[in-house]
């Protein structure tokens, strides 16, 4: 028999505006240990020198943490032009330069290319697993590292602002997978000026905002009490893009036990994912099929 873990029976989102300088596993390990959670989670991870939003599951809401991972996100971002970097961003070693650098309008025009489904080759120095092992353990270790293309849905990509010549403030939304850090080392390419990231700040993620977020030093500083209890989000803001169908106790009863159970639906149709809910607690997620949800996800009540 497995080891008991051990830890509160605590459920919930927790919008962490992470600082520069920590990752995002440890902004997790933070987050369980000032809520003495069993189970803790994220939600899309942020490079270490990135700031803005993490949003950190507990409980029963790491069940909700792929739909938020799915939805769209926003991201501001400041590019240094005339340089690029093997890492792309500021922390790696310049490795070209130009002394080229491309009006405003330019600039715009380009970032077109980069709106609507594209294919994107993330950085050497990420995450992506290849043949089982980290891109970026690869690339530190001096290996060369071949990373195939993935789509990507950009949905809006704008200039923002030019404080100098040698900068852009961008500002992109986009889903699932995208590489800040990929968009400007392929802008400074299409540019003919090189590029790569001087700062990065996710402003939101799906339901969960920047400026709802609470910072690492408070949560340091209210761990293990009360007041931080207060800034738990409920989980069923983790299935906010999903449509909520409502049920009765006996319906709940047997979605929890695993079965289909009658639910209430009006504008959704057969085969579509949804939640299901007693008094507006998600009792479970499924597909809807002829008045029933049939549940692929249970949560306990």
């Amino acid at each position: 028999m497995g080891r008991k873990r051990k830890g509160r029976d605590i459920s919930g989102w927790l919008v962490v505006d992470k600082p520069a300088g920590m990752t995002s596993t440890a902004v997790v390990n933070k987050v369980r240990w000032a809520f003495q959670a069993k189970k803790a989670g994220h939600a899309g991870t942020l490079d270490p020198e990135a700031t803005g939003v993490l949003a950190v599951a507990l409980g029963e809401a790491t069940k909700t943490v792929p739909y938020v991972t799915d939805a769209l996100k926003a991201y501001e971002f400041c590019i240094r032009l005339g340089q690029a970097t093997n890492t792309d961003d500021a922390e790696g070693e310049v490795i070209a330069t130009s002394d080229t650098r491309p009006g405003d309008d330019a600039i715009k025009d380009a970032l077109q290319r980069f709106v609507g489904d594209i294919e994107q080759v993330p950085p050497k120095f990420s995450a992506v697993k290849i043949d089982g092992e980290r891109a970026y353990k690869l690339a530190r270790d001096g290996a060369e590292v071949e990373i195939a293309a993935r789509p990507l849905w950009v949905e809006e990509l704008v200039l923002t602002d030019r404080p100098d010549a040698d900068h852009v403030t961008i500002e992109m939304t986009c889903g699932k997978g995208g590489y800040v850090r990929a968009i400007a080392r392929d802008l400074g390419e299409v540019l003919g000026c090189y590029g790569h990231v001087v700062w990065l700040r996710r402003l939101w993620s799906g339901p969960f905002d920047a400026a709802d977020g609470i910072g690492i030093d408070q949560i340091d500083q209210l761990a293990h009490t009360p007041e931080l209890d207060a800034f738990l989000r409920p989980l069923e803001e983790g299935l906010a893009d999903l449509p909520m169908l409502p049920c009765s106790p006996e319906a709940a009863a047997k979605m929890r036990n695993g079965n289909p159970g009658m639910v209430i639906a009006s504008d959704v149709e057969y085969g579509d994912e949804c939640w299901a809910a007693l008094d507006g607690r998600a009792v479970a997620v499924g597909r809807y099929k002829t008045g029933e949800l049939h549940p692929s996800r249970v949560f306990i009540a």
